[in-house]
């Protein structure tokens, strides 16, 4: 029998970037991040279900990365992408061989060789990546999570209207792409308020009392999501089960009784902050030190010297990379040569360490609670592929080595929650995944002036949808439905994060306020096509460029619903 459950999450997400910059911040983001992690991920997949490794790996993919890869426009530029990668490695393997440099002409034509076969395995799924990993949940061996639409941060939104807006869209968007309802959910930023008094983080009205996150998404179906350890570890204890019967206890009884797994991130919890027994969500919790081993610039195992080195690239635009780590204290200028030849015994090496520390970690439960514990490891998709090549190979070892050891039971979330139903509820703080477990990275004195506009478009939004004669009026519905797309964009989570972390600070500000200045654009055409049926025609050459050119640039979430919107 198992000691014990182990859980790999990915998150997988972009933002909004077809049809706004190429390189080196737009479309290369999502070119990229398909080359390096979605097929790469895929293939991993399919690898190990030939081996009969039971993969059971549950993946996040938003509903606005889900819109950009199934697009025709995508799969084109992707194309494009990918034969200009081809064409590059080729010239690279010339250059290399006029300067007699062979190891590095070999290594050129490796790219060439690789990159053509993610052409191949592109053409083999139907150009169709959405479809690709919605055939794989069919088939039970993967669960895909549903995020919010644009992945904005919703403890920090204004209205309940766009927090329900946002989870909407993004159901219906993952819905309509994948063809069925996933009920889990991956937390944009793991943001997670729960129900009480909210204050806005900058001077904008009074505090009120709100729904938490967990109420919200609840209604629209979602049972299951994740958050960051210490928002379980913070948690307090409202009702245990026994029997089939609910009981409840203190909040001292996480301290009383920590045998039970109270406050544990290996025992999934109902989360109810209302103080009564009903169970509507369950929470899972981000074990931090298993974690660690990947994330930690100081011991992550992307550190070790043997890895492709992701930050040095040969030529300007798009450059290939020929290097390794080699050291994580020396420069660009010194970086070695890199040998593929190391790789395949480091990897398994630390997929076998790593496998030994989720076992150490659920034999520390079972001999701490004598209860069948879960190892939650999750981690931003990317960073297996693209940021760390090595990392798909990485996983394929530790879901086989897993899988071959009869401790330790590989499964899905939602197959964990199944298999074994919480028997503890519990309510939680406020809380996220980023820096300091807190919304620093999303408020601070760099990005509060975004929030200011934000504000401002939330209530202007919900003041037309509200007083507009919309339901009535198909010309007007359509431009407040255009308004409600550009109002979901610009709510992103991403643009204050590249600028809070200095990442693309440029590309983040043009970004924000060009989805600002349509959807003022668009809301101001809202109120004359109110009060006059016939203003479209009427509309100065300015305006209609702007309705246009929302039009062309943002195709996004083709079906705005604006009841979307109805708190």
């Amino acid at each position: 029998m198992a000691v014990g459950s182990f859980c790999l999450v990915l998150h997988g997400h972009l933002p909004y970037v077809l049809r706004h910059g190429t390189w080196p911040h737009g479309e290369d983001w999502l070119y990229e991040a398909a080359a390096e992690t979605y097929l790469p991920l895929l293939a991993m997949i399919d690898e190990c279900e030939f081996l009969k490794g039971n993969p059971r790996l549950t993946i996040g993919l938003t509903p606005v990365l889900l819109e950009q890869l199934c697009q025709d426009y995508f799969k084109k530029g992707f194309e494009r992408y990918l034969q200009d990668r081809i064409e590059r490695a080729r010239a690279d393997q010339a250059e290399f061989q006029s300067a007699n440099q062979p190891h590095l002409a070999y290594l050129a034509s490796r790219w060439e060789t690789w990159y053509q076969k993610l052409g191949e395995q592109f053409t083999k799924i139907g150009r169709d990546i959405p479809k690709a990993y919605a055939e794989w949940a069919g088939r039970g061996l993967i669960e895909i999570l549903t995020s919010n639409a644009t992945h904005a941060y919703m403890p920090l939104l204004l209205e309940d209207s766009s927090v329900r807006a946002q989870v909407r869209a993004g159901v219906a968007s993952s819905e309509r792409i994948l063809g069925f309802k996933p009920t889990g959910m991956w937390l944009p930023e793991g943001g997670f308020r729960p129900v009480g008094l909210w204050s806005p983080p900058i001077q904008w009205g009074d505090g009120r009392i709100r729904p938490g996150v967990d109420d919200i998404v609840a209604d629209e179906g979602i049972t299951h999501y994740f958050v960051e350890h210490h928002v379980i570890e913070q948690s307090r204890s409202e009702w245990i089960g026994a029997g089939g019967d609910w009981h409840k206890v203190t909040w001292d009884e996480a301290l009383n009784n920590p045998g039970r797994g109270w406050r544990s991130v290996h025992e999934p919890v109902w989360v109810n902050n209302h103080g009564t027994s009903a169970r509507r969500t369950a929470a899972m919790g981000r074990d931090p030190r298993i974690c660690e081993q990947v994330w930690s610039g100081a011991i992550g195992y992307p550190a070790n010297g043997v890895y492709l080195e992701f930050h040095k690239k040969h030529g300007q635009r798009r450059g290939l990379r020929y290097w390794k780590v080699t050291s994580t204290g020396v420069g660009l200028g010194g970086k070695d040569p890199y040998y593929p030849d190391d790789i395949s015994g480091k990897v398994y090496e630390q997929a076998r360490h790593f496998c030994d520390q989720i076992k150490a970690r659920l034999y520390e439960h079972r001999r701490r609670t004598g209860r069948h514990g879960v190892v939650a490891a999750c981690f931003d998709a990317e960073l297996f592929g693209h940021w760390w090549f090595e990392g798909p190979q990485f996983l394929r070892d530790v879901c086989l080595t897993l899988n071959a050891d009869p401790d330790v039971d590989v499964c899905t979330a939602g197959e964990y929650l199944r298999a074994h139903p919480p028997d503890k509820i519990v309510s939680l703080p406020e809380g996220s995944w980023g820096e300091g477990g807190d919304h620093r990275v999303w408020v601070n004195d760099k990005v509060n002036w975004m929030w200011k506009i934000e504000y401002r478009c939330e209530t202007l939004f919900g003041k037309l949808t509200f007083n507009l004669p919309w339901r009535r009026q198909k010309k007007l519905r359509e431009i407040l439905e255009k308004a409600g797309r550009e109002l979901l964009l610009l709510q992103a989570s991403d643009w204050p994060f590249v600028i809070t972390r200095d990442q693309a600070v440029d590309y983040g500000i043009k970004r924000f306020m060009q989805h600002v200045s349509r959807f003022e654009c668009l809301a101001d055409v809202a109120e004359k096509l109110a009060a006059d049926p016939d203003a479209l025609s009427k509309l100065t050459d300015v305006e209609k460029f702007e309705v246009q050119d929302a039009e062309i640039h943002d195709t996004v979430f083709p079906r705005i619903d604006l009841d979307w919107w109805n708190a």
